[in-house]
């Protein structure tokens, strides 16, 4: 074996460990270094401290974990909670409002957007939606309006060069609700317009189910466990939400999944 396809060989299994199954991944560095000359192994040792030296031990870290690149610069994970009620309440308001700005090439959350969201029509919650979503009247009452957050949402777009139109990115929602329902569905109750940006959007559950070739019924359960992840937070949490959707899609584009949209054209 050549100095040059022995190290190759050992990158490929530090670089490719998504693709590899995970349960023969260390048996198969242990074979390779086996076969390799000392001089190799030196070799290589020697260019991974290099590495260490010049970039530092997380880039190194990165590199050696690196996963196909994505069509998008970002991702923004988006997961509404709403007002809500057995029997369905009508119009259903929007009362949580986050986003996660997910990083295409790392997969990394790099900035939160927050808010809580006072509706208007029904501007008591119900004891079923505060028992669902955890949230609770005093975290609604005195926040701005949806057309308000709005407003601050496309401030933090502006500000986290979202809005360049060089810079590629779209929403990632479990599901069609939040973009197709949910959000088109008030903003023409309130007579508001809704931004291009919210237009389009990957659906997770369709991703997931492209990716495992299975469809989630039980929506983040189902992938948190068909991916092997522990839940984070309280379920229909909706910042929590966005931190397992992420969590999911990073997992996924480590094993090589590349996100599309999903979603039709408006």
């Amino acid at each position: 074996v050549s100095d040059a396809s022995g190290c190759s060989m050992i990158a490929l299994l530090h670089t490719g460990a998504a693709k590899f199954p995970q349960n023969l991944l260390p048996r198969a560095r242990q074979t390779v270094r086996s076969l390799l000359p000392a001089a190799v192994l030196k070799g290589y040792n020697s260019i991974v401290s290099r590495k260490l030296a010049s970039h530092g031990f997380g880039a190194c870290m990165a590199a050696m974990s690196s996963f196909p690149p994505q069509r998008y610069h970002y991702f923004l994970v988006l997961d509404f909670e709403a007002t809500c009620d057995k029997p369905q309440i009508h119009p259903q308001e929007i009362i949580e409002f986050p986003i996660l700005k997910l990083n295409g090439r790392t997969m990394e959350i790099e900035s939160t957007f927050h808010m809580y969201v006072q509706p208007v029509v029904h501007p008591q919650l119900t004891p079923f939606c505060t028992e669902l979503t955890g949230i609770i009247q005093g975290m609604v009452d005195g926040q701005p309006s949806l057309q308000q957050v709005l407003e601050r949402v496309d401030e933090w777009m502006a500000k986290e060069g979202l809005l360049d139109p060089s810079v590629k990115s779209i929403f990632v929602t479990c599901g069609d609700w939040d973009l197709k329902v949910m959000l088109p569905g008030q903003c023409q109750y309130l007579g508001l317009p809704v931004a291009d940006y919210f237009k389009q959007w990957i659906n997770l559950k369709k991703a997931y189910s492209f990716a495992m070739g299975s469809w989630p019924k039980n929506g983040l359960l189902d992938m948190n466990k068909g991916l092997n992840l522990q839940h984070i937070g309280r379920p229909h949490s909706g910042i929590d939400d966005c931190k397992n959707i992420a969590n999911i899609m990073k997992t996924l584009a480590h094993r090589g999944f590349i996100f599309k949209q999903t979603s039709k054209p408006f």
